[in-house]
């Protein structure tokens, strides 16, 4: 069967597999203010009726968080938006507000599937802030100076950026943020810059919605330690001097056989597994021989403590299941949650716009069940959307309609205990690993609830919708989860931590890691 199991896949960055065009030379950075091309609103009008057509045809979730009359509302909004001629940052700034309006943490115009001319018109400006940042109960809080002068340490807090006050800023950025549901927690993590995504979000919003007025950003500061507030001047980045910033540990290593993850000793008789990743499906490395070969000799070591990072680790490919297979003593089901998919075959007039790396994606005539209504089960649907679904045989080819996939056990169990750090950044592959994890009460949860949504997601497969006449595309999701048969209706919110850490300015300017502090508390308390 080549259904992909619940491997939700990770959106950031987004590299599909033989179907991903060609790289192509980085265009030249457009200076901010820069008169951009104008899109004509008959061409705009165009790809919105096959971006509609896809949506209502192929996506799983779309009637999720929405009735179909407030969808409706929602199309007509954006059709008002883009009846008139406008640059490719209005349209762009258009369409992003209304794919958040779906809260599907998988659907948005994903910046590492733009065509050459949207990235170079939208994502090349030299108008990117010259520090890291976290939002911190919705201060800005700076966690790495990139400037020269040296006057932004960590701890310092942007009370404004050219005159717009940090909050303002905020408020209006969580309008275009991708969620699943009401996860508000997921869209605030998604606005900070931390280094890991070769396109930040913040970096391609905060322009479009604050233009500024050159080269140079106005930030009124409070230095660390609550010391007067002040007024500098710090010249914006272009993006080429942004990635040039980054770390080693800001992004997952890169070459197609180097290792994804290494495993350190910590104190007080601890292992430490950071997994900045899990896009492991790009890889020649052995990673699921890494994970094994690990708890091999964890087991023969006798170790008693093993801390697992997740911390801005979107997803990817299923590391989980590989895990969980040597926490557990029995075969376990995977999911709580089934998979269905709202049509059987796409319809050929929309297959042009349909991009993928899986033709079959375009026909699950062999391998979906129904079409079926879910009003029977707690999902949360609105009236009068629970029909029409096509629920996908499992791995094994079975058909009863609650039969499960197990992960089955392997090799020496590790019963040392288990601690994965996470925060509102899981929210595919690393969010179910995290329900398995506390579900199945085989480690400790630390840390700050996580994205995707306890109800289900939409993902695991994916077309690329390629609007021709304007050259953007969006990802849309082709699978959905919704919960079995007698499962009560799940909270609208992500998985909560059992020892919840809230990291503090404090925190950030004393270098200290939170998480790992509560972590080494809770090993030398026994807890």
């Amino acid at each position: 069967m080549r259904v992909p199991s619940l491997a939700w896949v990770a959106v950031v960055p987004f590299i599909c597999c033989p179907i991903t065009r060609a790289a192509e030379p980085p265009a030249p950075a457009i200076a901010a203010g820069q008169p951009a091309e104008r899109i004509a609103a008959a061409d705009l009008k165009a790809d919105l009726l096959t971006l509609r057509r896809a949506l209502e045809v192929v996506h799983p979730g779309l009637y999720r968080y929405n009735t179909k009359e407030t969808m409706a509302a929602h199309f007509a909004t954006l059709e008002a938006a883009l009846e008139r001629d406008q640059t490719r940052q209005e349209a762009f700034l258009a369409l992003s507000r209304f794919t958040a309006k779906i809260k599907c943490g998988h659907t948005f115009l994903n910046p590492s599937n733009q065509s050459k001319a949207v990235v170079a018109d939208l994502f090349l400006r030299r108008d990117k802030v010259p520090f890291y940042f976290r939002w911190i109960d919705a201060r800005m809080i700076v966690t790495r100076d990139l400037t020269e002068s040296g006057q932004l340490r960590p701890g310092t807090e942007i009370l404004e950026i050219n005159g717009s006050p940090a909050r303002a800023i905020l408020e209006r950025l969580m309008t275009i943020a991708r969620a699943d549901g009401s996860n508000d927690a997921k869209r605030v993590s998604l606005l900070e810059v931390t280094g890991a995504a070769r396109h930040e979000t913040f970096d391609i919003y905060f322009p479009i919605l604050f233009p500024p007025a050159g080269p140079v950003f106005e930030l009124k500061i409070r230095p660390p330690g609550g010391s007067a507030d002040s007024i500098i001047s710090a010249p914006a980045l272009t993006h080429e001097a942004r990635l040039a910033a980054r770390r080693a540990g800001d992004i997952a290593p890169e070459g197609d056989d180097q290792p994804l993850w290494r495993i350190s000793d910590l104190t007080d008789g601890a292992a430490y597994l950071p997994m900045p990743s899990w896009v492991a499906y790009k890889t020649r490395w052995d990673w699921a021989g890494f994970i094994n070969d690990t708890f091999d000799s964890l087991v023969a070591k006798d170790v008693p403590n093993l801390v697992i990072d997740l911390r801005g680790n979107e997803g990817g490919s299923s590391v989980g299941d590989v895990i969980l297979a040597r926490l557990i003593e029995t075969p376990t089901p995977r999911s709580a949650r089934q998979r269905f998919v709202r049509y059987l075959k796409t319809p050929a007039e929309l297959d042009p716009a349909l991009d993928t790396w899986d033709p079959s994606f375009r026909d699950w005539s062999s391998e979906a069940i129904g079409p079926m209504d879910l009003a029977d089960r707690e999902t949360g649907l609105a009236p009068g959307t629970t029909a029409g679904y096509y629920r996908l045989r499992n791995e094994d080819g079975r058909d009863p309609a609650e039969s499960d996939e197990m992960i089955a056990p392997r090799g020496p169990r590790y019963r040392g205990r288990v601690f994965v750090l996470i925060d509102a950044s899981n929210s595919s592959a690393t969010f179910e690993f995290a329900s398995l994890v506390k579900a199945l009460n085989v480690g400790t949860l630390v840390g700050q609830p996580t994205g995707g949504n306890q109800r289900g997601i939409n993902g695991g497969a994916f077309f690329f919708v390629r609007l021709p006449r304007t050259g953007f595309e969006i990802d849309l999701p082709i699978m959905a989860q919704f919960l079995k048969h007698g499962a009560p209706l799940a909270e609208d919110a992500g998985v909560v931590p059992d020892v919840l850490v809230t990291p503090t300015a404090e925190d950030i300017a004393g270098g200290v890691d939170a998480e790992r502090h509560a972590v080494q508390r809770l090993i030398r308390d026994g807890k």
